[in-house]
């Protein structure tokens, strides 16, 4: 439509489709398709668990930091989707482990289970509403529900049709979910290639301001890897106590027996590691990351060798396996966001040019009268409710340019508004529908949308106070955000032609 009204030319508009952020993508997606492929992912995440223990508390912690830190090279969806079968199996061990100890004890003191007994007694208390449990101790077991068999809560899952033997699992299995989901778009916010919305500020900044020359990959991890770290471990503590409650005297508490499901849950991770087998290294690798020469060398770079057998049984090599192939590399490039990016470039190149961003920046130019950490604040709070009902990528798209000319037209550095507001873009906890990692959890039938609006709004708290927290500490200090820079366009009255 910018041609057809004379805004701009259609040879600029084809332009905006394809720049710099299009090739950091493939190289992106070059690097995420072999990770993928070779089963790294699953490797670190399970290596990470291990490390940490099976401690409920501990093994979410452990689950969050391997899921933010596949997150930071990977794309947030398929993060989450490449972990959260894991974490199902893990969570169904648990519960199914926890099921044996309890016949086996009732097997132990009656000799035999009374299954029908036992339906009538659940179904009676269920009529009567009265959930008296009873605790049948087991030695070197804890039962931490504090309920038996003969006795226990039903709760129905809405997706599988699955039963919990306990509240408290029903708990740990939303817990388990939420973590996942949340710390995927965590660890998304430390690289500049780790979620769309960092890709598009990076383009539309260098663009806007190419004398600053500021926004990279090392300073934006500078900047935002505090601020992942310190939003992770304070939403690990929100879910916990939301879901589970805190108990820090067992969580710390040294040279503690583990319990039967405990000992289960660490087995089928321990199994599901060794079905990796040995890690094989190809015949050279990169310390590299994300280029796009790097991207084009996976389709070069040999994985296996490929043998047949001659006439005379000999065995040769005729052919190689590189680490990810063109049809590949197809199935996991998001070819829609790529063209979603490169029409709100457009976009943003339109508003620039028919001066409607200056004018909108003008209009706005009265909240220059209020403190620069309340303007911060508001922007930050638009952002993250305008993100839990509209795409991540098309909320910075469209704002960008409108903020960018804020803080031209009351002169504030452009940082001071722009960094906030793109890490409050990600902040999208609320809903199911906010971003793909909360509907891939979701999908699982675990949790209903209450229990996400009841995290997510803990995270949203977390996340922006901590962001206003950065901005006042040590971002202050990377940018020197105190002034306006040089670089920057002094203001105008522009007005809309």
């Amino acid at each position: 439509m910018f041609p057809l009204f004379g805004i701009m030319p259609s040879k600029k508009v084809a332009s905006a489709y394809f720049k710099d952020f299009h090739l950091l993508l493939i190289g992106v997606i070059c690097l995420a398709t072999s990770i993928e492929k070779w089963n790294l992912h699953k490797r670190i995440a399970l290596r990470m668990v291990m490390t940490v223990g099976v401690n409920p508390a501990w093994l979410t912690l452990g689950f969050m930091s391997s899921t933010a830190f596949l997150s930071m090279w990977l794309s947030n969806t398929s993060t989450a989707a490449m972990v959260m079968p894991i974490v199902e199996a893990v969570a169904q061990q648990i519960i199914s482990a926890e099921a044996e100890v309890e016949a086996t004890q009732m097997t132990y003191f009656s000799g035999s289970t009374n299954h029908g007994l036992e339906i009538d007694e659940s179904v009676n208390e269920h009529e009567t509403n009265e959930r008296k449990e009873k605790t049948v101790p087991v030695p070197g077991y804890s039962n931490d529900a504090g309920k038996n068999s003969s006795n226990m809560e039903l709760e129905k899952n809405s997706g599988t049709g699955a039963k919990y033997r306990t509240k408290k699992d029903h708990m740990m299995c939303k817990l388990m979910c939420l973590c996942v989901a949340y710390s995927s778009t965590i660890g998304g916010l430390t690289t500049i290639t780790g979620t769309s919305t960092n890709l598009i500020f990076a383009e539309h900044f260098n663009m806007r301001y190419p004398e600053c020359r500021c926004i990279n990959f090392g300073s934006w991890f500078m900047l935002s890897f505090p601020a992942a770290i310190i939003i992770l471990f304070l939403s690990w503590i929100w879910l916990q106590w939301l879901f589970l409650g805190f108990n820090f005297k067992e969580m710390f508490k040294c040279g503690k027996t583990k319990t039967v499901k405990q000992k289960a849950c660490a087995e089928v991770i321990k199994q599901e590691y060794q079905k990796l087998g040995p890690i094989r290294y190809p015949g050279f690798a990169t310390d590299s990351t994300v280029a796009l020469l790097i991207g084009l060398l996976f389709f070069l770079i040999p994985a296996k060798r490929l043998t047949k057998t001659t006439p005379t049984g000999e065995i040769v090599a005729f052919d190689y396996s590189p680490l990810i192939t063109w049809k590949e590399f197809q199935s996991f490039m998001p070819w829609d966001i790529a063209i979603l990016v490169g029409g709100g470039f457009a976009l943003a190149d339109g508003c620039e040019e028919s001066g409607l961003s200056k004018w909108i920046g003008n209009k706005l130019s009265p909240l220059g009268s209020l403190p620069v950490w309340l303007i911060i604040l508001i922007s930050s709070l638009l952002v993250t409710s305008l993100t839990e009902v509209a795409s991540n990528p098309a909320t910075i798209t469209l704002l960008l340019p409108i903020l960018s000319s804020l803080a031209d037209a009351i002169q504030v550095n452009p940082l001071y508004i722009l960094i906030p507001s793109t890490l409050c873009t990600s902040f999208a906890f609320l809903l199911p529908v906010a971003n793909p990692p909360n509907a891939i959890v979701f999908s699982y039938g675990h949790l209903k949308v209450i229990d996400m609006v009841k995290a997510g709004l803990g995270v949203n708290i977390v996340g922006v106070a901590v962001v206003m927290l950065g901005m006042s500490t040590w971002i202050v200090t990377l940018f020197d955000l105190s002034t306006y820079p040089s670089w920057a366009p002094p203001i105008t009255n522009a007005t809309m032609p």
